[in-house]
């Protein structure tokens, strides 16, 4: 049996923060151009478009740094408990900016901290697998402890984003979990932690994510 894969806590941290640094860079930098252009005594006819581009940059950047709050950090939430409400609004703001639509069917109800934010980067692993747009479908069954977790992803290109499962199983391929590899490697972390397990198939054009209770910790 393959060993996993356990990371120094430092390590982990070190690749998170490098993978939240990554997701900000291209809103950051566009913000930046805009504030140039804007500056520019020479480029008055581009200044509408500037301040276009800075707003839109802003609301991404803004979006993704909700998003990661709560799916990376410990977040500022009272108790050991985030509300799937909270988690629907940053996942509604992030997937604005993304070409795949959201469909959140969850009642609203409180998770355990872990399992909320195992959700959220499921989220994000769904999302990678329509590149070309689609719908993106959350659902959550069961009674409190022992809920199942089900994401769907359609669209016109769907496909099993490279190495992924490897790294949800923390047996990657390459013997190694990088910063480019870190946020499924965090997922499945998640539901270890979680005791959860988690499977990820292509049937068709729908790429299917569940995470359920091991059978040991259902009752």
């Amino acid at each position: 049996m393959t060993s996993i894969i356990e990371l120094e806590a430092a390590d982990l941290a070190a690749m998170l923060c490098s993978r939240v640094c990554h997701d900000l860079i291209n809103p950051v930098g566009a913000i930046g151009n805009g504030l140039e252009v804007l500056a520019d005594p020479t480029q008055t006819e581009m200044q509408a478009f500037a301040k276009e581009l800075i707003e839109n940059s802003t609301r991404q950047a803004r979006a993704k740094l909700e998003f990661a709050r709560l799916a990376f950090g410990a977040s500022s939430t009272a108790g050991t408990d985030i509300d799937t409400r909270e988690a629907e609004r940053v996942s509604s703001l992030l997937m604005a900016g993304e070409k795949a639509d959201l469909e959140w069917k969850v009642t609203p109800m409180l998770l355990p901290k872990n399992k909320a934010k195992m959700l959220l980067n499921m989220l994000l692993i769904a999302v990678a697998g329509v590149p070309r747009g689609g719908t993106v479908t959350v659902e959550v069954e069961g009674e409190a402890g022992s809920e199942r977790f089900t994401i769907t992803a359609t669209g016109p290109k769907t496909l099993i984003p490279n190495a992924v499962q490897g790294l949800l199983a923390a047996t990657p391929e390459d013997g190694t979990v990088d910063a480019r590899g870190i946020q499924p490697y965090y997922t499945g972390l998640l539901a270890r932690l979680s005791h959860m397990g988690l499977n990820l198939v292509l049937d068709g054009d729908a790429l299917r994510f569940t995470a359920d209770p091991l059978p040991h910790d259902i009752d």
